[in-house]
Parts: structure tokens; C-alpha cells; sequence
């Protein structure tokens, strides 16, 4: 049975859509355009993202249900290969696929590869040429043709999620292509992401924006406690992990400076997220083997993969 809007009118639609590419192609950028505010973590490194989190998107009746995939890429480490399952784990069943392909980087193996990969897919298919801003016009039209006979897609669109160019027409397309059905989700919930799980997303994203180069994605956060006090305010205790000693070194700065700019950027923008008064305490752990920590891919939202 399908069903209306609570006030009446057209019926009510509901879908999920799966967005998926190569690492650094600005999934997590365009998916907090699509949602209108801030859910996925953003770096300008690529394969930030580490888990499937949904943004819920609303146009008109339509609720759009959107999973926010890792980068689709070679898997040589056990984290690696967690990744890439979770990314087409959140494929499976969407109805729609919307493959989000840096513009300005073009058509390289790694591309061609899941474009070969996504045609052997049922599912619809959508192409997202994203960076179009910083991409001249010549190579967008040989893009978007070479890829309209490779994939055959139901339609390309040309956005920049950067600065939203593109983005009005992208989410009144998904909001057509969103079955009938009830909506899943309260209307103002942007995403399926727990509180705890947005804290760890949030120092994460902090370590990726202040440390840059210098750390190598042999880090993780785990969140020991988060405790929901009676004053209204919530305290949050997390471990930074790390592989050496000498990137604890890297993470603590001189006379912990780095560490403390760390958590004070994170707790503001938790604060914000959150709507109330956080109180954030980090510390910094050597953990060699982390990523052989079973509870630890359940805490960051990994299936364990052998």
C-alpha cells in the first residue's frame, strides 16, 4: 500500500541511492550538498571515508536515502579490503547507483576498471562528472561521451559539489527515480550515523585536516566512553591510534600543542553538530597491529573481512 504524505497531496517516495567511486572524486562533498548540511567527513586525502554512512535527503515528497561509500580501489591491507566490501556492500539493493568521477582527473585505470565492473551491475545507473568548475569544457564533453557508450547510463549530470553548481537538478532527478513507498526516517534526521559515531568521524577529520602529509592512514579513533550528562552536556573520551611511537610523536606536537588544536577544533564543531555543550578528552595510543582488532571494526561500522 502506498502512502500519502501526512498532509496529504502526492504519496510519499522513498530510496536509496548508492554513491560510489574512486577515492578523492568528492562522494562525501556531494553528499552533504545533496543532504544541504554537513554528515560526511571531508579531506582533501584521498580514501577518507572508511565507513557506509547514509545522508537523508528530502525534494518535495521524496526522501532520498543516500550511502556515502569508501573509495572503490585496490585492496592490499585487511583495512583496505574492509573498505572496498563496505563500498559495494552499500551498492547492493540501492535503486540507483550514481557513480561520482572526478572530472578534472578524467578517465584512469582505476576508473576504467569500475566502470567495467559497475556494467555487469542490474541496478540503474547515473554518471556524476564532479569538479566540473576546475575542469575544462573539452574534456567534460569527451567524458561525458566516452562514458555514455562505455556505461550506457540513464543520464550524466555536470556538478561541482564545491560550490553547488549542478546540485538543484542532480536532487530533483533522484527524487523522481525514488520508488513510492513510506518515508524510513523522521523528517529532520540527515543521516543513519550514531552520535558516537559522528564523534569519531569528527577527530578523524580534524587529524586528516592538521596533520596532512605527515600522518599515514595507520591511525584510527576509538571511542572508550560517551557519557550523556545531566547538566544537558555530553563528555567523550576517545584513543587516537597509531602504528609507531614516532607518529604518537607526530600527533602530540611540541609539548602536546597539536594534540590540544586537535581536540579543541573537533570539540567546537561536535558542539555545533550536536546542539549542546561536548566535552572532549583525547589521548593518544601505539597500537601496532590495531588493525588486527576485531572490536575495533565494529566500533568504526566494518564488517571484519579474512
Amino acid at each position: 500500500m502506498i502512502a500519502p504524505h501526512p498532509e496529504g497531496g502526492a504519496p510519499e517516495r522513498c530510496g536509496l541511492v548508492a554513491v560510489v567511486g574512486a577515492p578523492n572524486a568528492g562522494k562525501s562533498t556531494l553528499v552533504n550538498a545533496l543532504v544541504g548540511q554537513k554528515v560526511a567527513i571531508v579531506s582533501p586525502k584521498a580514501q577518507t571515508t572508511r565507513v557506509r554512512l547514509m545522508g537523508i535527503a528530502i525534494e518535495g515528497e521524496s526522501q532520498i536515502l543516500l550511502v556515502d561509500t569508501p573509495g572503490i580501489f585496490e585492496a592490499r591491507r585487511r583495512l583496505d579490503r574492509a573498505m572496498v566490501a563496505a563500498a559495494w556492500g552499500g551498492a547492493a539493493d540501492a535503486d540507483l547507483i550514481a557513480l561520482v568521477i572526478d572530472a578534472k582527473a578524467g578517465m584512469k585505470a582505476k576508473i576504467e576498471g569500475l566502470v567495467e565492473t559497475l556494467k555487469d551491475r542490474r541496478e540503474p545507473k547515473i554518471v556524476v562528472l564532479n569538479k566540473v568548475d576546475i575542469t575544462p569544457k573539452e574534456k567534460l564533453l569527451e567524458l561525458a561521451v566516452g562514458l555514455q557508450q562505455a556505461l550506457e547510463p540513464e543520464a550524466i549530470f555536470m556538478v561541482s559539489a564545491g560550490t553547488g553548481d549542478g546540485i538543484a537538478d542532480l536532487k530533483t532527478h533522484l527524487a523522481k527515480r525514488m520508488p513510492e513507498g513510506p518515508w524510513h526516517f523522521p523528517e529532520d534526521q540527515v543521516s543513519d550515523a550514531t552520535d558516537r559515531m559522528l564523534a569519531a568521524e569528527v577527530t578523524r577529520e580534524q587529524l586528516y585536516h592538521q596533520l596532512h602529509a605527515e600522518l599515514p592512514y595507520d591511525s584510527a579513533i576509538e571511542t572508550e566512553k560517551y557519557e550523556e550528562r545531566k547538566d544537558g552536556t555530553v563528555a567523550i573520551h576517545q584513543q587516537i591510534l597509531v602504528a609507531r611511537e614516532t607518529q604518537k610523536a607526530i600527533v602530540l606536537g611540541k609539548r602536546g600543542a597539536r594534540l590540544k588544536e586537535i581536540g579543541s577544533r573537533a570539540r567546537e564543531e561536535l558542539s555545533e553538530l550536536l546542539g549542546r555543550k561536548v566535552h572532549l578528552f583525547l589521548h593518544v595510543k601505539v597500537k601496532p597491529n590495531w588493525e588486527e582488532d576485531r572490536s575495533l571494526y565494529r566500533e568504526i561500522g566494518l564488517d571484519w573481512v579474512d
